[in-house]
């Protein structure tokens, strides 16, 4: 395994970090923790979950808190091989402080997810969503505080834009407080709308840690004209989670993996080693129910994507609309 900089925060970590949203259901604790150890066995030493996280029992406001407390005895005795990502802000129920990012959920949600962990201190505490009602200047505040009481190593973002990345470092920068080290989208070669914000990232040092890169399992080559999705598949065990599978879907999958398929790899590799040569991008959240998946995402470090595919996946996945450069072009 080779290890690469989480922006500018002096972590080193894998190129594919283990995502956990399906702890629980359809993976069982057991097979979690068996999932778990395996990856770290790979030299995965970079995980992520979130407060919200139940498995396929996720739905908004449910309690979560299942993924962390697989992981929290998953990772008891290997502690200090991992770099462990959470999140809050997603809804953990119905009341009026279960959401969001007041420093009264910020501060009750991080000690649960610390206890659910079972460890002391969180190396990255993430911002699942934004709040619109509450102030950036104040969210900061309180990840300044946990800074400072040991609770978190460092705080990074998820679904921000590059202009509340942008704010956030002003603040810190007026303020003197916690910089944002890593942001967290969806990205992949079917959802491309965030990639210009991408250069914004790199010149700032701020680490890019997608997530849909497989796009739920849309790019694996998995699905197929005219059949069903496969038993085992999460468009058989969770179809609202998988995009409509129509025609002009299957082109675009074919043509991509009629691509992968001129350097010999595996579709799910070729889609994975895309977005890891994008701009800023440090480590791939891939989730996985089965060691196999795991080995494959990892396989997907070496692979390089000749020059001129770039093009031709421009063709089949148009990037999002760029303005002309008046004076440079």
């Amino acid at each position: 395994m080779r290890y690469v900089p989480l922006g500018a925060s002096g972590l080193l970590v894998s190129p594919i970090c283990l995502g956990t949203m399906t702890f629980g259901t359809p993976v069982s604790e057991l097979d979690a923790i068996r999932l778990t150890h395996a990856a770290l066995d790979l030299g995965i030493n970079f995980v992520d979950t979130a407060n919200a996280y139940e498995g396929y029992a996720r739905v908004l406001g449910s309690p979560g808190g299942a993924a962390e407390e697989i992981l929290g005895k998953a990772l008891r005795d290997r502690r200090d091989r991992v770099i462990i990502t959470t999140k809050v802000a997603a809804p953990v129920g119905p009341g009026p402080q279960d959401r969001g990012l007041s420093a009264v959920h910020i501060q009750r949600e991080l000690d649960r997810s610390l206890r659910r962990l079972q460890t002391d201190v969180i190396d990255l505490y993430m911002i699942h969503w934004p709040d619109k009602m509450v102030p950036l200047e104040m969210t900061l505040q309180v990840m300044d505080t946990a800074v400072r009481q040991g609770k978190i190593r460092y705080f990074g973002v998820s679904n921000h834009a590059a202009w509340q990345l942008c704010e956030l470092l002003w603040l810190a920068d007026r303020s003197n407080g916690p910089r944002v080290v890593s942001s967290q989208i969806a990205l992949s070669l079917l959802r491309r709308e965030l990639q210009n914000e991408l250069p914004f990232c790199e010149k700032h040092r701020i680490a890019v840690t997608p997530y849909q890169s497989l796009q739920a399992g849309l790019l694996t080559g998995k699905y197929r004209r005219g059949a069903s999705p496969p038993a085992d598949s999460r468009g058989a065990e969770k179809p609202d989670w998988v995009w409509k599978l129509d025609n002009a879907m299957f082109d675009r999958l074919e043509a991509i993996e009629a691509l992968a398929k001129e350097i010999n790899v595996p579709m799910s590799q070729y889609a994975l080693a895309w977005t890891l040569a994008q701009p800023a991008v440090s480590s791939l959240v891939v989730g996985a129910k089965r060691i196999e998946q795991v080995q494959d995402a990892v396989a997907a470090i070496d692979v390089a994507i000749p020059p001129e595919h770039f093009a031709k996946l421009d063709a089949i996945c148009p990037p999002p609309w760029r303005h002309g450069d008046p004076v440079r072009g």
